[in-house]
């Protein structure tokens, strides 16, 4: 009997949900290239990185969501580097105003932006060609 007065119960609330889901707007996309931040960087805040050459390096936060930052000038060896280091100067965010240490160089940054994902890298030619 409680059973059935439990899955009664369940059968008039599940329209009342969808009508509720439907009335939500849906999220606008996320503006690209806009000045951004990640607040306490570290293994729990950033996911992945990849460099840019000498010239940035894209970051992806904990949601998946992509930055781009741009140096001011180059920084070598980010395409070799395992790891980087965040100075952030004691503010506790990545930003524009941050500096990545990659092998000791200290690299500062002069943008930080959304950023759509890095592009795919170029599949390895075939060496049989």
């Amino acid at each position: 009997m409680k059973r059935t007065i439990a899955l009664s119960l369940a059968a008039l609330l599940l329209p009342l949900s969808a009508a509720a889901a439907a009335d939500e707007p849906a999220q606008a996309p996320r503006a690209l290239g806009v000045e951004s931040s990640i607040a306490f960087p570290g293994d729990a805040t950033i996911r992945n990185w990849q460099a840019d050459g000498e010239d940035g390096i894209w970051i992806e936060g904990h949601r998946g969501e992509w930055f781009y930052g741009r140096f001011v000038g180059p920084c070598r060896d980010l395409d070799f580097a395992q790891a980087i280091g965040i100075d952030a100067r004691g503010v506790s965010r990545l930003d524009k105003f941050a500096t990545l240490i990659v092998r000791g160089e200290r690299c500062r940054l002069n943008s930080f932006v959304t950023s759509a994902p890095p592009p795919a890298k170029k599949a390895a030619a075939d060496p049989q060609k």
